[in-house]
């Protein structure tokens, strides 16, 4: 099968909708990502080249340091970038995972690992984000920390993300990419590009297939 190289960048802004305060363009230097020319199929993407977890050490909901990495090797993990205020996107995303969640087996369910990494770290301490998380599934690690750090970590899987921002009503406002990325359990490597796009029925049918460290 032939395959075509894009920069990650490029790729996932073809596979998300722009929403406002949601979503945004990658202008800096982006990781490359190889997908095959049938790899999207639906509202997932599948790369030939995975992206690596990002080296991130943050702070969880309890105030602990939590390092990404090391917490979540060898198990099926999804990761999302967002904001506990955003009003469409993020909630839905993470609710649409949540709902998936339970319809597996409670041993898969602990299995797997979905990481929510905040955008707005100034309002989204670990206690509100452990507020948030609690109304959606309390099993889903919450994670806050230094913007900057945040920033970059995002932008090696190709997800750009602006400082948060006052919009003309006055209100503050995080732009930030809306993919979920899914890492397999058998090398960590993340295959699985999820855009904003992907239903309940969607995320029911993958997950257990992502527990496996198979692809869709």
């Amino acid at each position: 099968m032939r395959k075509k190289t894009f920069a990650a960048a490029t790729l996932l802004a073809a596979a998300a909708l722009t929403l406002s305060a949601c979503t945004s363009d990658d202008s800096g230097k982006s990781p490359v990502a190889a997908v095959s020319e049938e790899g999207k199929q639906g509202a997932v993407t599948v790369l030939d080249q995975p992206f690596k977890k990002p080296d991130l050490v943050l702070t969880d909901t309890q105030g602990k340091k939590y390092d990404l990495r090391k917490e979540t090797a060898g198990k099926p993990t999804l990761i999302y970038f967002g904001y506990t205020n955003c009003p469409d996107v993020c909630p839905l995303t993470m609710s649409n995972i949540a709902v998936a969640k339970k319809q597996l087996p409670k041993s898969e369910q602990d299995q797997l690992r979905v990481v929510f990494v905040t955008t707005d770290p100034q309002r989204d301490t670990p206690a509100a984000l452990g507020k948030w998380l609690k109304g959606i599934d309390p099993q889903v690690v919450g994670l806050t920390g230094d913007f900057a750090t945040i920033q970059a970590g995002a932008r090696t899987l190709g997800i750009s993300i602006e400082p948060p921002h006052k919009d003309k009503n006055g209100k503050t406002v995080s732009t930030h990419g809306t993919q979920v990325v899914a890492f397999s359990p058998k090398n960590d490597g993340g295959y699985l590009l999820y855009d904003e796009e992907a239903t309940v029925e969607e995320y029911t049918k993958d997950l257990p297939k992502i527990i496996k460290g198979e692809n869709p």
